[in-house]
Order: C-alpha cells, then sequence, then structure tokens
C-alpha cells in the first residue's frame, strides 16, 4: 500500500510555491496529483494530521480521491480539521486514532465593500456552507440541516465521537502504532503576500552583486520576507 501525507495547511497551487520556499508541510490539488499518479492506480493510505485551510482546494482534493480507481484508505494520526476533514471523507475506509479529532465548521472569509459586497460575500459563504454540509451527509448520513447545526457550532468530535455520528469507519485498535503528532496552527498568507513574496524571489535571483554585498542583500532580503509574512 502506498502512503500518501495530508499534514500541514491545505493551499491551493498557487500558494503552494510559498510553502516550498520556506520547507513548510502543506497538501495541495497538484501536490495529491503527483502523489496520485505515482500510486499508480494501488491502494493508497492517507496519513491525516492537518488543522485544514483552502475549502476549494480540499474540494478538488476530494473529487481527485473519489476519482482515484484504486482502494483508498485513511488513517486520521491527530487532527482533522476543516478543510482537512472534507478531504478525510473522500476515504473508501476512515480509521480514526484514538488519541484522534476531527473538526467541522462552518466557511469564513473577509470582506471589503459597501452592503451589496457584504451579501454577496455571505451568499458565497452559505453556498460554501451547503456544499462542504452535503460532502458530510454523504458520509453519515445526516440530514442537511443536522449538519449545518454542527457546524454552526464548530464541533469537536473525539476519535469515538466520530465513529458513533458516521464521520469515521473505526478507531485504530490500542494495540497499534500510534505515530507521534506535531502540527502547528498558524494563518495561510494572502494571495497578494504569495504574490509579494514571489516577485521579491525573483528580483533577488537577477541582482548580480559582488559576493560581500550579497551578504548584506541577503539580510535585508530576509527581512522583507518577514515583514510580507507579518503583513506590514
Amino acid at each position: 500500500m502506498i502512503k500518501i501525507d495530508v499534514k500541514g495547511d491545505v493551499v491551493d497551487n498557487f500558494t503552494a510555491p510559498f510553502y516550498d520556499f520556506w520547507d513548510w508541510q502543506y497538501t495541495s490539488p497538484a501536490k495529491m496529483q503527483d502523489d496520485l499518479a505515482k500510486a499508480q492506480n494501488q491502494d493508497v493510505e492517507l496519513d491525516i494530521a492537518s488543522y485544514g485551510g483552502d475549502v476549494f482546494a480540499a474540494s478538488e482534493i476530494y473529487t481527485m480521491l473519489n476519482q482515484y480507481p484504486g482502494k483508498v484508505t485513511g488513517v486520521i494520526q491527530g487532527m482533522a480539521a476543516s478543510a482537512a476533514s472534507v478531504i478525510a471523507e473522500a476515504c473508501d475506509h476512515l480509521i480514526i486514532s484514538p488519541a484522534g479529532q476531527m473538526m467541522i465548521h462552518k466557511a469564513a472569509m473577509t470582506s471589503d465593500g459597501n452592503a451589496d459586497s457584504h451579501v454577496k460575500t455571505a451568499n458565497v459563504l452559505s453556498t460554501t456552507d451547503r456544499t462542504i454540509a452535503s460532502i458530510y451527509e454523504a458520509k453519515t448520513g445526516k440530514s442537511e440541516a443536522e449538519i449545518i447545526s454542527l457546524m454552526s457550532d464548530e464541533t469537536y468530535l473525539t476519535a469515538k465521537d466520530a465513529v458513533d455520528q458516521g464521520f469515521a469507519d473505526e478507531v485504530m485498535q490500542v494495540g497499534d502504532k500510534v505515530p507521534q503528532v506535531v502540527n502547528g496552527m498558524h494563518q495561510i498568507p494572502s494571495h497578494d503576500q504569495v504574490q509579494e513574496f514571489m516577485n521579491l524571489v525573483k528580483n533577488s535571483k537577477k541582482s548580480s552583486a559582488e559576493p560581500e554585498k550579497q551578504i548584506s542583500g541577503h539580510s535585508a532580503l530576509f527581512k522583507q520576507k518577514l515583514a510580507i509574512l507579518r503583513g506590514e
């Protein structure tokens, strides 16, 4: 069985190079597509430990997994929250560690502009919530109203809760080896921040400064990178 990690933030393909540059763990549609292609239709195991991220990227990955010819077994090793829980529900069989958790909640996004703009944003979020709910409905057999209520409450599920309510199929046996999982919660950078950062990297590669000047330049470049991350 081929193992594929679903770890770190779930990000879209535009944001993925930013994570690559910093050697941060992440999951993206392109990365999943490559992993599934390498698996060559063999059965795969998804090792999941993620606090989620971009819901549209997660939806794309969910569809890829549903279309994959081989059997997909998911193992929630730690937390499968938000968008990561959407990916987990695509598995043919979903196992959760006794120390694992799932968390489901409503989608969120920032909104600027007038009253019409905010209404449009609310409609987008409402549609997104119903789309996510349909994925949970298909797995659990619960009604849309039940799922939306759980999402609205930002529901955390223990391993037993997840199985009892139909979000997972099986709790990992106590005798099985439960891996140590370390994962942190941090905000995914905006596309504007990513674009600014990639422009900075591109411009730095064009520089032909002398070695001693490059050292100074790298220091200044690093400070600029940190400023972008902080939104300054």
